[in-house]
């Protein structure tokens, strides 16, 4: 199955940079670590402290996650390939742009 996060950034549309912190991978980890965002369009992922995420958009996936440098990458099997991408944040709003500038953002659902 190929990565979730990989064809909704495809049909996202180009970053934008107002009130948008880039975050370091230590504040990304920060950010991500046991926390359940949803997307623009209705899909879910939890990214578990051990390194596992789950991304239910209705199908559910099962992946890996890690933060490399200062960016956010995940493995989608039955791929063994890692996708890396920029985070920043706007209050409660992640956006992962991808080195093509294509973003997608995600709310965290777990805080009011």
């Amino acid at each position: 199955m190929r990565s979730a996060l990989m064809m909704f950034l495809l049909c996202a549309t180009p970053a934008m940079a107002e009130d948008w912190t880039t975050l370091s991978g230590d504040q990304i980890t920060q950010a991500l670590t046991a926390r359940l965002l949803r997307y623009e369009d209705g899909a879910r992922q939890q990214f578990n402290a051990d390194g596992t995420t789950i991304y239910e958009s209705p199908d559910i996936s099962h992946g890996q996650w890690r933060v490399t440098g200062d960016q956010y990458c995940s493995q989608w099997p039955p791929s063994d390939r890692w996708s890396c991408y920029d985070v920043a944040q706007n209050g409660l709003d992640i956006r992962f742009v991808a080195g093509d500038g294509s973003a997608a953002i995600g709310r965290y659902a777990d805080l009011p």
